[in-house]
């Protein structure tokens, strides 16, 4: 594995600023979501609106991965997919979710998750993690990927590779009356054949009017996830493998998530929908 340095926490600049008539999400300004109350299971026209809003999405982490090169700070990561969003009449979902400051995630190397953008710049041997979710119409889509920035080593290269592999073999494995925990049983059994560690502690989650619904997606073979799937369900997919402990730290900004032993990790993400026959994925560019 690369000899980098591990990561320490930038200088975030401002908020950056969304056009009053741009309407945001419910949570915007309190301390945190109102608890979501109604189905998993989204009518014709929720599933058409998610479909806008997760093209979005991933159009803008499609845009801003242009960017990503040595000497690139995760700050102007942040602004290229804000001012796509909010170009595309958007709200970037991230900003003002429980607090966030941000209008997406970066996750560098050992971060596992929910890193926040700032003055960090990327080097070369990096991987990067893009975490974009948009919320236009009254929904959500929500999408990331893990890229290389330069000249990468072929362990790192290897693991964003496989989690990618781990993700679309998952989404073959929905189908209609199979039990939620199909999902973590495929990414696990796969990550198990390269010694990786899966992270448990952060899920894939229902989305549609709520960025978080309640409904858990685990990412290993969780028994208790017996939830049955149905057509018109709604949520994400989005393994977490790390070359070691799938053990994490939390910084003090109580966002970035490390690994403990601080080896590198990477993740994939999709926005999907359960179809008769399989799933739909919502969160192509």
């Amino acid at each position: 594995m690369s000899g980098q340095s591990t990561l320490v926490p930038g200088k975030q600049s401002p908020v950056r600023q969304v056009p009053a008539a741009i309407p945001r999400p419910e949570y915007v300004g309190k301390p945190g979501p109102a608890p979501y109350t109604g189905p998993e299971v989204q009518d014709e026209e929720t599933v058409a609106k998610m479909r806008i809003a997760s093209r979005i999405a991933a159009q803008a982490m499609e845009e801003t991965a242009k960017a990503i090169a040595p000497g690139v700070t995760t700050d102007e990561l942040d602004r290229i997919a804000h001012e796509f969003m909010v170009g595309q009449q958007a709200y970037p979902s991230d900003l003002g979710y429980r607090g966030f400051p941000k209008s997406l995630c970066t996750s560098v190397n050992e971060v596992i998750c929910h890193g926040i953008p700032d003055s960090t710049v990327l080097r070369d041997g990096d991987i990067v993690n893009l975490d974009v979710t948009a919320y236009i119409h009254g929904v959500h889509g929500d999408c990331n990927a893990t890229y290389l920035v330069g000249d990468v080593d072929e362990e790192s290269r290897l693991l964003v590779e496989r989690t990618r592999e781990s993700l679309d073999r998952a989404i073959k494995a929905v189908r209609p009356g199979r039990q939620i925990s199909v999902i973590g049983r495929v990414i696990e059994s796969y990550a198990k054949r390269f010694g990786y560690g899966v992270v448990r502690d952060f899920t894939g989650h229902g989305i549609h009017t709520a960025f978080h619904s309640g409904l858990i997606v685990p990412h290993y073979d969780d028994p208790r996830a017996t939830t049955v799937m149905r057509p018109g369900m709604t949520f994400t997919i989005e393994p977490m493998l790390t070359l070691g402990t799938h053990e994490y730290d939390i910084w003090e900004d109580g966002w970035t998530v490390v690994t403990k032993d601080r080896k590198r990790t990477a993740q994939f993400e999709h926005t999907l929908v359960v179809t008769a026959d399989g799933a739909e994925v919502l969160t192509l560019p």
